[in-house]
């Protein structure tokens, strides 16, 4: 997914090589008439800090190069889905993607539901039972296409050093349209940005 090869230098340090690399900003910005994020909605949060609760989640490891992320992350929320149908367990929260690791090439990922408790009889392969990232966060809402999302990181990359916050080594999108059933250039992410 082009947008998220873009993106990919900001989302594992946020110290962002926007900052150091000025010609990699202005890749990132969609050329005139190309995908572009919807407008902001009265209510839409971008910088809010928040307190992201402990969660026990069901997730499945995965890892993507960015020409596919979209399709990939949507496949392995298609085998979470069909896990908890099979289990009979059902979510207690949106689903996510919990960013990992990022490079040019691809990125490590750990798509994600929240349920309210670990199974009596825990998943065996590639789904495992854990624990999601807790504790201070920001907050930031994207509308509209996956593929224009490096818009959205390269406003949160100017957020974080007009603020002169440093943030963790991983993010994470939680999806308010589920991505398995809404069109991709339809989509409402929350991008939560854990921060030191």
């Amino acid at each position: 997914m082009p947008c998220l090869r873009l993106a990919a230098p900001i989302m594992l340090s946020l110290a962002f090589a926007f900052a150091a690399d000025p010609a990699l900003a202005q890749r990132a910005a969609p050329p005139p008439g190309q995908d572009s994020p919807a407008p902001l909605q009265p209510g839409d949060a971008f910088g809010e800090e928040v307190t992201l609760p402990e969660r026990t989640i069901v997730y499945l490891k995965g890892h993507s190069n960015w020409d596919a992320a979209f399709d990939t992350l949507v496949d392995a929320f298609k085998s979470l889905n069909e896990y908890l149908d099979k289990q009979g367990i059902k979510p207690t929260g949106a689903a996510m993607t919990i960013y990992t690791q990022t490079d040019d090439t691809g990125f490590s990922f750990d798509a994600a539901v929240p349920i309210a408790a670990a199974p009596a009889n825990p998943p065996k392969g590639d789904i495992a039972i854990g624990q999601a990232p807790s504790g201070k966060a920001l907050k930031f809402v994207h509308r509209g296409s996956y593929d224009a999302m490096d818009s959205t990181y390269e406003a949160i990359t100017n957020y974080l050093e007009d603020k002169h916050l440093e943030a963790k080594d991983l993010f994470i999108e939680e999806y308010a349209t589920d991505p398995v059933k809404t069109d991709a250039d339809n989509l409402v992410i929350n991008v939560f940005v854990p921060v030191k």
